[in-house]
């Protein structure tokens, strides 16, 4: 198995932060918010490699962050070439660009490289691999406003997820989407497909509904803390978090 950290965004957001850093490589603790990912993605030992990509501006970053890491696994830091907002690939675009460039022929798990979380990566590849079938993540979020700014599934009695809708309006479920996907290798090549057939590239949630028309997914219901870190609020409650760690 892969594990493709998708980095290639300019966090506007969090600026001043993010000029001249990635957010990714924000302190957090005696970490950073990548080395807290990537010390759960450490713990499965399915996965073999790990490919962070990201834009122009960020690449040496990452390149030193990875020629400085002393894990288990496998890294690789690929550039998009993008420089800003206006020519980025977007999270599917990159996806497609990192299967492309390592020939990727594997399963593989796509994890967003802000996000930190307490659930155990090893209790969702245990999921998928007895559902045997594609699988995301998903977590009860009662707050409607939060579901507005996210991916929100439906499923049915069996946790397959039989409806998906990315930031709607009006949620039909609680059901929020974190980012965390884990595909199977027949599916890989499925990403080329929607792209080619000219369906939105930005958040890596929209290929779901898309899938879930031609294939079997399932949801994997994590409980516990999980913080995307996209904005200076969410960053502050992280570090507080992490400030003892």
């Amino acid at each position: 198995m892969v594990c493709i950290l998708l980095a290639a965004g300019y966090a506007t957001r969090l600026y001043p932060l993010t000029e001249n850093m990635p957010k990714a490589l924000l302190p957090l603790g005696k970490k950073t918010i990548l080395d807290t990912v990537v010390d759960k993605i450490e713990q499965v030992k399915d996965i073999e490699d790990i490919y962070i990509v990201t834009n122009d501006r960020f690449y040496e970053h990452f390149k030193k962050w990875a020629d400085d890491f002393s894990g288990t696994k496998r890294v690789g830091v690929l550039n998009d070439f993008t420089t800003d907002n206006s020519n980025r690939l977007g999270a599917i675009g990159d996806l497609q660009y990192t299967v492309t460039h390592y020939k990727i022929d594997d399963e593989i798990l796509v994890m967003a490289s802000d996000n930190i979380f307490d659930f155990s990566l090893n209790d969702f590849v245990k999921l998928y691999r007895e559902k045997n079938s594609d699988t995301i993540c998903v977590n009860r979020v009662d707050n409607t406003e939060e579901l507005r700014t996210m991916g929100v599934a439906e499923l049915d009695g069996e946790f397959r997820v039989v409806g998906f809708e990315e930031k709607p309006k009006e949620p039909k479920t609680n059901i929020g989407v974190s980012p965390f996907y884990l595909y199977k290798r027949e599916t890989v090549p499925m990403i080329k497909e929607y792209l080619d057939e000219g369906n939105n590239k930005d958040a890596p949630g929209n290929f779901i509904p898309w899938l879930i028309n031609k294939k079997p997914v399932y949801a994997f219901i994590t409980e516990g803390m999980r913080i995307d870190i996209g904005t200076p609020d969410s960053y502050k409650e992280a570090q507080r978090l992490f400030e003892s760690q």
